[in-house]
């Protein structure tokens, strides 16, 4: 998917939001326990109670990997059942370098080998280019590079200043030589609020995930405040506080009705500013 088809899916559907599927075996509801998976049938009534609302999903691939063969077999089957107008995201945070680094793109972009073709992969930037170059490689793929995140100890070393600059912004900076806003977009997390405007100094153009939204205390008016830009720019993440709304047999109508108030939260701020 292009920079102007995620627009076009945004300005359509009037919601630039991200539903996280961390779907885990001891938080879906008890009575989803009698299916022989779960933890699918689990994400597959999510997705068909929010896939009008959404424009993106995002696997974390950690709550797939802990359960083994099955869970893999759980996030294949899932990427098949996104429907192939909304933007998957594997939420891997994958960080090696050289054939390993090239073995994680092949695991997540390339359908012949892995069957999932994910269009994009979240790629953390501590060892630098060559951890991210080879997931560029794949042509209409994105990389999703961690950069300002929304975890307490996100100071340790994201907030350090090196010559000048602090960490998150020379990412920012060193990896625009990398790629472009047509590859490349950045995790900013929403509890950082007003540094947005910090972020946008540096990459104007370019989307941003942003976790935080919801469960974590994350402000949407404050982060579209200062992140939104001339194509939104912004995919809002909510996991928690949408998938699991209910624990009863009507947990996805839950689902669907947390997603819905964002959903027209939204809208309202695509109108004002004239995107929509």
């Amino acid at each position: 998917m292009t920079k102007q088809q995620l627009f076009e899916q945004i300005q359509k559907k009037r919601s630039f939001l991200c539903v996280g599927l961390d779907s885990s075996l001891d938080k879906i509801p008890k009575h989803l326990l009698k299916y022989e998976n779960p933890i699918l049938e689990f994400n597959k009534q999510i997705i068909d109670a929010t896939k009008d609302l959404c424009v993106a999903y995002k696997p974390n691939t950690a709550f797939y990997e802990c359960y083994g063969k099955k869970g893999w077999e759980t996030l294949i089957e899932t990427w098949k059942y996104i429907p192939k107008d909304i933007f998957s995201i594997a939420d891997a945070k994958r960080g090696d370098i050289g054939n390993t680094s090239a073995m994680y793109a092949e695991t997540f972009f390339n359908a012949q080998s892995s069957e999932m073709s994910f269009d994009s992969v979240t790629v953390a930037p501590y060892m630098g280019s060559d951890s991210v170059t080879p997931f560029l490689t794949f042509k209409d793929k994105w990389v999703i590079l961690l950069a300002l995140t929304s975890n307490t100890g996100h100071s340790d070393f994201q907030l350090q200043e090196i010559g000048g600059d602090k960490l998150f912004e020379k990412v920012l900076k060193t990896s625009q030589k990398w790629a472009n806003d047509e590859q490349m977009m950045y995790v900013v997390g929403a509890t950082r609020g007003s540094a947005f405007a910090d972020v946008r100094k540096l990459a104007p153009n370019h989307f941003l995930l942003v976790p935080g939204i919801g469960a974590q205390g994350g402000d949407l008016q404050e982060v579209c405040k200062y992140g939104l830009n001339s194509q939104c720019g912004l995919l809002i993440n909510s996991s928690r506080g949408i998938i699991y709304a209910g624990q009863g047999e009507d947990f996805a109508e839950k689902a669907r009705e947390e997603a819905l108030k964002l959903k027209k939260e939204m809208e309202r701020i695509l109108v004002g500013a004239e995107l929509v």
